[in-house]
């Protein structure tokens, strides 16, 4: 079993568009956990669905954390360079016995699925499909990890105890799709221990992902990481900026003006940094406050972008 101890955090971007505030939000706000820490902040690349991810997305990334002083500790890591780890891992659950072929196809699950805390809830219909190896899928099928009965508990740092119930919030989730591309809760799961992640900083609304995380982390030898969920930003409609919904792209010459947005949301006051500061003389400012705040008292909240596109 794999033991966690000094503090390495991540931010983990998919490379489908740009960075926009709400990205950013999340990149700073995990930055700041680990360095008021004195901890690692790595970066890894969450490119593994080619159809959507592109090299020069992540380029324009690259570029745009670096612009905002959000600078991380060693090589960066890419889903697309750790396949091998994901298909050892499906092995392994599957010769668990933890996994099932899935021959659903997509209209059959929209039809059937309920509405659950970490998307749609996969109704059951492959879970006598026992597998022992992946190769018996190849081509095929999906495959998918069955989930307990009953529910499960989540202490998150920052939002206190979560509870979900697995068959009704959650369902079985995908580890490999059946054009062979491997699921997020898999990948995600996979990466952690690879990259002996020790707190996870996201946004709140992967919040719900955590049991899935947690649980495949634990079938796997793994202990968890630490999980800390802070605010969204949210258009003046209330839905979450996004790719999804063609949030605008953040200006890299205005990283000091969007540094600071960033930070007013989490609860410091712009007197503390000066005008036309350097984003790295804003970003030590905000260490040292985040070091003598209580920041579970700051992030609670969801806060709004006005004029967000």
């Amino acid at each position: 079993m794999t033991i966690l101890s000094h503090y390495r955090g991540r931010f983990a971007p998919t490379p489908s568009g740009p960075l926009h505030m709400g990205s950013l939000l999340t990149a700073v706000l995990s930055w700041l956990d680990a360095r008021a820490h004195n901890g690692a902040w790595l970066l890894r690349i969450d490119d593994l669905d080619t159809a959507r991810c592109s090299p020069q997305h992540t380029q324009c990334i690259l570029q745009q954390l670096r612009a905002h002083g959000l600078h991380w500790d060693g090589p960066a890591y890419y889903q697309s360079q750790a396949l091998d780890h994901y298909a050892d891992a499906v092995q392994q659950l599957c010769a668990q016995g933890h996994c099932f072929a899935c021959i659903c196809t997509r209209k059959a699950l929209r039809s059937a699925a309920a509405s659950g805390a970490f998307g749609p809830v996969y109704p059951g219909t492959c879970r006598s499909r026992v597998i022992s190896t992946a190769t018996e899928t190849t081509g095929a099928a999906a495959i998918r990890m069955r989930v307990p009965d009953g529910a499960v508990h989540v202490e998150d740092d920052w939002r206190g105890k979560q509870r979900y119930d697995w068959q009704h919030d959650i369902g079985d989730v995908v580890l490999r799709r059946r054009d062979g591309i491997y699921g997020y809760a898999l990948a995600c799961a996979v990466d952690e221990a690879q990259m002996a992640i020790t707190h996870v900083v996201r946004g709140a609304d992967l919040l719900a992902a955590t049991p899935v995380h947690w649980h495949v982390l634990h079938c796997l030898g793994h202990l968890p990481p630490r999980s800390r969920h802070g605010p969204l930003v949210l258009r003046n409609d209330g839905a979450k900026l996004s790719k999804q919904n063609h949030a605008r792209a953040i200006d890299p010459t205005q990283a000091t003006a969007n540094l600071k947005q960033c930070l007013g949301w989490l609860g410091m006051p712009q007197h503390l940094t000066r005008a036309g500061a350097a984003p790295e003389i804003v970003l030590q400012t905000a260490v040292e406050f985040w070091r003598q705040r209580n920041a579970a008292l700051l992030l609670r909240a969801d806060v709004t972008s006005e004029g967000a596109q």
